[in-house]
């Protein structure tokens, strides 16, 4: 499976890993971070319930982080969804996959600086081979990738979205 990753992310996850030591595996509990309440969770099984929710209630959960110019980009459309569906169930998650030695000194400063309204969370699981295709097996590895479902349904979009439109629509079929 390591061939389906994209080299951006070799490259990265080799630079990451000249410059920190690799996260503890024995802790299991969210980390929280200082100035802002993200979540940090250093493996996925963490947050792997966000994946298997069974209620009335719509998930958009978006992987992006902020050195993926892409993810940047149609982050706004995330942002819009809070607006254009007041009242209906909806949960936008965004999980970065900053380093995790770029939480405090890129992430946060970032969520502040954009006002981020949706849900936050952080995963420097860099183990991306063991929780990947958990997510789905339809994802190669890149980002950014949203995970749009409800009980009833599923879709996976392994692209950038082009427009807030787009994201809108697709959205609105769920509910």
């Amino acid at each position: 499976m390591i061939l389906r990753f994209i080299p951006c992310w070799v490259v990265l996850s080799l630079l990451w890993s000249c410059n920190t030591s690799s996260p503890s595996a024995t802790n299991h509990q969210a980390v929280p971070s200082a100035e802002k309440s993200i979540p940090v969770f250093e493996q996925f099984a963490e947050i792997a319930t966000i994946f298997e929710q069974q209620t009335d209630s719509t998930y958009v959960i978006n992987f992006w982080a902020t050195w993926c110019k892409p993810c940047i980009e149609e982050l706004p459309y995330f942002e819009e969804l809070h607006d254009q569906f007041p009242g209906e169930k909806l949960r936008v998650i965004l999980v970065s996959m900053d380093f995790p030695n770029q939480i405090e000194s890129k992430l946060i400063p970032f969520v502040k600086e954009q006002r981020l309204r949706s849900d936050v969370m952080a995963l420097i699981d860099l183990d991306y081979n063991s929780w990947i295709d958990k997510v789905t097996p339809e994802w190669s590895g890149a980002i950014p990738v949203t995970m749009i479902y409800n009980a009833k349904e599923k879709k996976f979009i392994d692209r950038q979205f082009e427009s807030a439109e787009e994201l809108k629509q697709l959205v609105k079929s769920f509910l």
